[in-house]
């Protein structure tokens, strides 16, 4: 039997004696105070003045280590705020618990402790303990203090136990809280209704992505996944919401990477009588007041390199980029189809029946992408890479389009919309052909979304962010998975096997 297996079955056989003795898992106890709080409103105290107070508080929260000295013992406990240190004595508990009960109370246990607020000889903020209680059994033990969880799949996996050993995550998905709270305060403050859309859609639009297909039996018919929110945010413009703005979940049939999720947290937004300009200096002040509100400062350090938010985004026409980042690419040879194709080739990209854009759009993910390291917005997407946004008055060949490029990776997407019911029908139709030529990622043709089109849509702009990639830069994570509570993993043997 490993040591693991010994010890949960000690834990088990102390959970049978409680039960045995009656009252196991009570839900009678009730606190009155949070670990920070207590630190925040005694920290400064000295000793003689908290003896003068008094003060009698309740906390409760999870067992983290214990020291016995006798008679006496000093313990820690971490509740969501922090922790506070216990100081448990023999004779201060009702005869015979200190040994007979408090002694067999496990790391990992969650209690519940009322007493006096003090401070120790060498000042360390404690409660002295005239009740205790078991509130809870850890029947599996924890990771040792000094190792932690070290296992980044176990992490993933049990994000439960890495909440409790792992400071560092604790702080990642408080981080996480408090941007999404800024920036939803961020548009209601300015006028912006949240809405709520379908998740399960009978045709998946708003962006190029393969969706998931589940079944609904009462309407014995597919229905998709969302892939984006963006078309009912246009159709809740045409019913006279102008402002508006959704931050939920979106679903994409796609590989897992260290970017990747299949499932992932959007913010898309849209406004009427604006366009990409607009939007571009409406995202810029999102962000640079984003970072600011987390950091304390518009500068941020991201894997060792620092990411400047305080100044002015650079904003570049994808064109002009390919050409700057490429060395061995002119201008002149980047403009004709048949120079474009060979350069694309020089690249190893794939160029069979692409148009001119395409191999734009292709040469920029390939060459130049991973070397926008400060904020940076890609414009002058080629139309035919862009179904929903609005084709520039001075050059039709390319769209009023911009991405928001920081640390090599897209951020942010957004353009001004097209609202030209004809217009987005043809580009609809285009990606029709497209998906009956093999291309899984090509959008459906929407004959509500025109129809919706067909009542008039004012002139709009929208915008949108990918959160979790955002929350990666705002908390210094490597991966995605580190940014989600519950990142997709395959499931495990013991699953698959309890399934079968």
């Amino acid at each position: 039997m490993s040591e693991e297996n010994e010890q949960i079955r000690q834990r088990r056989e102390k959970l049978r004696e409680w039960r045995e003795k009656g009252g196991a898992y009570p839900n009678d106890f009730r606190r009155s105070a949070l670990a920070d709080d207590l630190h925040d409103q005694y920290g400064d105290q000295d000793k003689e003045t908290l003896e003068e107070v008094n003060a009698e508080v309740s906390v409760a929260g999870r067992l983290m280590s214990r020291r016995v000295h006798g008679k006496s013992s000093f313990a820690q406990v971490q509740d969501m705020s922090g922790r506070i240190q216990l100081f448990v004595q023999r004779d201060s508990l009702p005869e015979g618990f200190y040994n007979a009960e408090f002694k067999k109370f496990d790391i990992g246990d969650i209690i519940g402790a009322k007493g006096q607020v003090f401070k120790t000889k060498t000042g360390e903020l404690s409660i002295r303990v005239d009740h205790i209680i078991l509130l809870s059994k850890s029947v599996r033990p924890f990771p040792e203090k000094y190792h932690g969880l070290s296992d980044q799949e176990t992490r993933y996996r049990q994000r439960y136990v890495d909440l409790v050993v792992t400071e560092q995550t604790r702080d990642t998905f408080r981080i996480r809280s408090q941007a999404i709270e800024y920036m939803r305060r961020f548009f209601i403050d300015q006028g912006y209704l949240e809405i709520e859309s379908p998740m399960m859609l009978s045709i998946p639009g708003g962006a190029a992505a393969r969706p998931f297909i589940t079944y609904h039996h009462a309407f014995g018919a597919d229905l998709y996944l969302r892939i984006a929110q963006e078309l009912f945010l246009k159709r809740v413009m045409v019913g006279g919401f102008e402002k508006v703005f959704e931050l939920n979940r979106v679903f994409r049939n796609e590989g897992v990477s260290t970017r990747h999720n299949p499932e992932f947290t959007m913010l898309e937004y849209n406004e009427a009588y604006v366009d990409y300009n607009d939007y571009m200096d409406l995202t810029e002040e999102l962000l640079r007041g984003l970072v600011t509100h987390i950091h304390g400062s518009a500068k941020l350090t991201y894997q060792e390199v620092e990411i400047d938010f305080e100044q002015s985004f650079e904003r570049l026409p994808m064109f002009d980029a390919v050409v700057k980042y490429n060395d061995d690419i002119s201008a002149e040879a980047l403009s004709e189809l048949s120079s474009a194709v060979e350069i694309a080739k020089a690249h190893k990209i794939e160029t069979d029946g692409k148009s001119l854009g395409e191999l734009w759009l292709d040469l920029f993910e390939e060459t130049v992408e991973e070397k926008l390291i400060q904020p940076t917005y890609i414009i002058g997407y080629p139309f035919e890479v862009s179904p929903l946004s609005r084709r520039n008055s001075e050059n039709p060949s390319i769209t009023d389009r911009f991405e928001l490029f920081v640390a090599g990776r897209e951020l942010v997407n957004g353009f001004s919309e097209v609202n030209d019911p004809e217009y987005q029908a043809e580009q609809f139709q285009r990606q029709v052909d497209n998906k009956d030529a093999g291309d899984d990622e090509a959008m459906h043709y929407d004959a509500d979304y025109i129809r919706a089109l067909e009542y008039g849509l004012p002139p709009n702009a929208g915008g949108g962010i990918g959160v979790d990639r955002l929350i990666m830069l705002l908390t210094d994570s490597a991966s995605i998975r580190d940014v989600l509570l519950f990142p997709y993993m395959r499931p495990e043997q013991t699953d698959q096997a309890a399934h079968s």
